[in-house]
């Protein structure tokens, strides 16, 4: 079986396994864990913060942030079809009472500087106005867009200049970096908090990072409790995640295997490929005759394992457990399900 529904379902390494294993642990509740407490502290450096907290999902570090950037009742303004908005079960509203206002970033997934002026509400008596203005890259559900650190800037500087802090929905920043060439401290440096993925592409085996500074992270501590994060002898899974810091360079691999795959889906007549940005594969099924779920379901059977984005559109995301025989082999095989589907 190819698996290729997510870069989530990597498995560590035997690396990883052994630094589990050894890991020098103690209460992190406390600020005794020491494999922790160096996780954090290379974490931020990575990302150029001057603190970083280890959190047990992105999920849980996206709404931590939030939580701790807002008052209730204020506006966040987010990208329509962001992972905080549309696959977070509504932790905006349920964790944090905030009131949303969706922009629509477009193509690219990202904010216009206008659009951001425009959505900023003003606090005064009657209104709690804007709280929070919060990012993606890359973005998921635009295929793995990796956005030009340049229109990241732009978005986060108009809101900065209006009082509003910007979180940086960044669970494959380093994916992004890796696309642009750039250092992951430059895709960063011009937003309040970002949130990164251990367990995608980086392949630890569980947690995430949230980066921001000394005092922000202080009172995010205090939001990881009450969300209940707060772990203890967690040197265990943060031993693995320190080794995953090392693996940035090397997603490279994952893009082109993408790039690979998507290459030969194209080729399958009916099936309509988006060029991958980095490990992420849309392919629309439509002109296959199939819908996504049909086509996810024959892929199944013959060996491939895919995620089911819209009515037509399959996703296959690459990781460190796929090889470019692994993407190969799993294009013919998407190719022969098409076939027999004509």
């Amino acid at each position: 079986m190819v698996d290729l529904r997510s870069d989530t379902v990597t498995k560590p390494d035997d690396a990883m396994r052994e630094a589990a294993l050894d890991a020098d642990v103690g209460d992190d509740v406390y600020g005794e864990d020491p494999t922790v407490n160096e996780l954090e502290a290379r974490a931020a450096d990575l990302v150029g913060f001057e603190d970083a907290l280890y959190v047990p999902s992105g999920t849980m570090g996206n709404q931590i942030a939030v939580r701790t950037h807002t008052d209730r009742g204020q506006e966040v303004m987010v990208e329509r079809e962001s992972h905080v908005y549309k696959w977070e079960l509504g932790g905006l509203a349920q964790l944090s009472d905030l009131q949303v206002r969706t922009l629509d970033g477009g193509e690219r997934g990202v904010p216009t500087p206008e659009q951001v002026r425009e959505g900023y509400v003003e606090e005064d008596l009657h209104r709690p106005g804007t709280g929070l203005l919060t990012l993606e890259n890359t973005h998921n559900s635009k295929g793995g867009i990796a956005i030009d650190p340049a229109k990241i800037d732009a978005a986060a500087e108009t809101a900065r200049d209006l009082g509003v802090p910007v979180h940086l929905d960044g669970a494959r920043v380093m994916n992004a970096a890796v696309a642009h060439d750039v250092s992951p401290e430059r895709v960063t440096e011009n937003v309040d908090s970002v949130m990164f993925c251990l367990s995608k592409g980086l392949g630890a085996p569980v947690g995430s990072i949230l980066a921001g500074s000394e005092e922000f992270i202080d009172r995010a501590r205090r939001t990881r409790k009450l969300f209940g994060g707060g772990m203890r002898q967690a040197g265990i899974i943060a031993g693995p995640g320190l080794l995953a810091l090392d693996n940035v360079e090397r997603l490279e691999d994952d893009h082109e295997n993408a790039r690979v795959l998507a290459e030969q889906l194209a080729s399958v007549e009916g099936l309509s490929v988006q060029d991958p940005e980095t490990n992420i594969v849309l392919v629309n099924t439509e002109d296959a005759g199939l819908d996504a779920e049909e086509f996810l379901d024959a892929c199944e059977a013959v060996g491939v394992r895919g995620t089911q984005f819209d009515t037509h559109v399959a996703r296959f995301c690459t990781h460190w457990n796929v090889t470019r025989e692994d993407v190969e082999d799993a294009a013919e095989k998407v190719a022969e399900v098409v076939a027999d589907a004509r």
